[in-house]
């Protein structure tokens, strides 16, 4: 939401110098896969997020305080959203620089 609403500020304001957009990132975002990990006998949950050549993009990590509060469901969903979301700010810094 947060990369389309700038991208209407920026179309508003008629800025038309080289840029990347919430599309272009949206394609790249397309081809990115997540690898899950949740080492035995912890409460953590590892997600690593790779493009689509296979190159990591960003790793983070999941984890409760109490072992009886571990669900490795919930683990993985929260998980892959944070990386998800990582994984997205790392694509515009590297379009960014490409550009």
């Amino acid at each position: 939401m947060e990369d389309q609403e700038m991208e209407e500020d920026i179309i508003e304001l008629n800025l038309t110098a080289p840029r990347v957009t919430p599309e272009q990132i949206d394609e790249l975002m397309d081809a990115v896969t997540y690898d899950v990990h949740q080492p035995k006998g912890t409460t953590s949950t590892i997600v690593t997020a790779f493009d689509g050549m296979g190159f990591s993009l960003c790793t983070e990590i999941m984890a409760c305080a109490s072992p009886e509060n571990f669900d490795a469901t919930l683990g993985e969903k929260y998980g892959v959203a944070k990386c998800e979301r990582s994984a997205r700010d790392m694509l515009w810094k590297l379009e960014g620089y490409l550009l």
